[in-house]
């Protein structure tokens, strides 16, 4: 089959594509035939050697949208022949992908392969960050920062879903605005132009935001504290900065805010079973018609060093596919 092969730590031009063998699936796990992967920002650091310890060469990449085309001795819930998205055990930019039935989910025909292949990763982490670490209850006011992104825009939209009296977006420039606005955010803050606390200290009434989604790290997690409503919770869930920010205790107790962690490759790895419920939350609103993950581009497999290199450019806005099979 083909696939794309880390060679080395590096640039995107450490990515081949390549012959491999067609991996072998144990009692518990199910073969794929890809159709389509998704990109994420956790394949690059992985590219660099910032994430994971995977040996090299390695297959990059976390979901994969595609067809069931063997199923082991112990699988019990899902057949030869489904629809599905998965998690793949060893990287998804391949034509072909072994998963645990654990991290194997059946989707219906109402679902475009195009919609279910960029879900996986930015709609399973937007519901876990909102509904499961959150707890984000009726009319409460979001901050989502990096609003413009894969994640950022579907946890717009699943905010409000889940009953969001205000969405508030933070994002790098006036162009990545129109986006989360498009998305069906209420404000946007510009951060190059705009200072986000005093912003969203203005468009609360001095209250603050009650949950603030942050995967930048850094000086904003710092200063999102600084318009954190009492009783409000702070998610950190990435550092794209690739800086660390500090927290102070005193911030916390009084006010009773929280500020809490969350990694979805973690959840994947050690409790896959809290997944269950979240995809079947995700997947009933995709087959309603009621979330639409936003696609920016799509290249093939064999462009996947393009595919990289334009969301290290910064960009890029919505999810990044590639196309493993016409």
């Amino acid at each position: 089959m083909k696939a794309i092969l880390v060679t080395q730590l590096g640039g995107p031009e450490t990515m081949q594509y390549t012959d491999v063998d067609i991996p072998k699936i144990s009692a518990a796990q199910v073969l794929i035939r890809v159709e389509m992967a998704s990109v994420n920002f956790a394949d690059i650091k992985s590219r660099y050697g910032k994430k994971g310890a995977a040996k090299l060469p390695f297959i990059p990449g976390l979901d994969a949208t595609g067809v069931i085309e063997e199923v082991g001795s112990e699988v019990k819930n899902l057949r030869v022949g489904q629809r599905v998205i998965a998690f793949p055990a060893n990287g998804s930019y391949a034509e072909y992908v072994v998963a645990d039935e654990a991290l194997t989910f059946a989707i219906p025909d109402s679902i475009s392969t195009e919609t279910a292949a960029a879900c996986p990763v930015v709609s399973f982490t937007s519901y876990q960050l909102l509904a499961k670490v959150a707890r984000l209850a009726e009319g409460e006011t979001v901050l989502i920062h990096a609003a413009a992104g894969g994640i950022g825009t579907t946890a717009i939209q699943l905010a409000k879903l889940l009953g969001a009296g205000r969405v508030i977006g933070s994002v790098g420039s006036a162009a990545k605005a129109e986006v989360a606005l498009a998305a069906g955010a209420d404000h946007v803050i510009c951060h190059d132009t705009e200072d986000f606390v005093e912003k969203v200290r203005e468009l609360t009434d001095g209250a603050g935001a009650d949950v603030i989604l942050d995967s930048i790290s850094g000086r904003v997690s710092e200063r999102s504290i600084e318009c954190l409503a009492w009783y409000g919770r702070l998610v950190h869930f990435g550092n794209a900065s690739g800086e660390i920010g500090q927290i102070r205790t005193l911030d916390l107790h009084a006010s009773c805010r929280s500020v809490l962690g969350f990694s979805f490759g973690t959840t994947r790895k050690l409790r896959p079973h809290l997944l269950q419920d979240t995809a079947g939350q995700v997947i009933d609103f995709l087959a309603k018609g009621q979330l639409d993950v936003k696609i920016g581009k799509v290249f093939s497999l064999e462009e996947a060093a393009n595919a990289h290199a334009w969301v290290e450019s910064r960009q890029s806005t919505g999810k990044v596919l590639l196309q493993v099979r016409p």
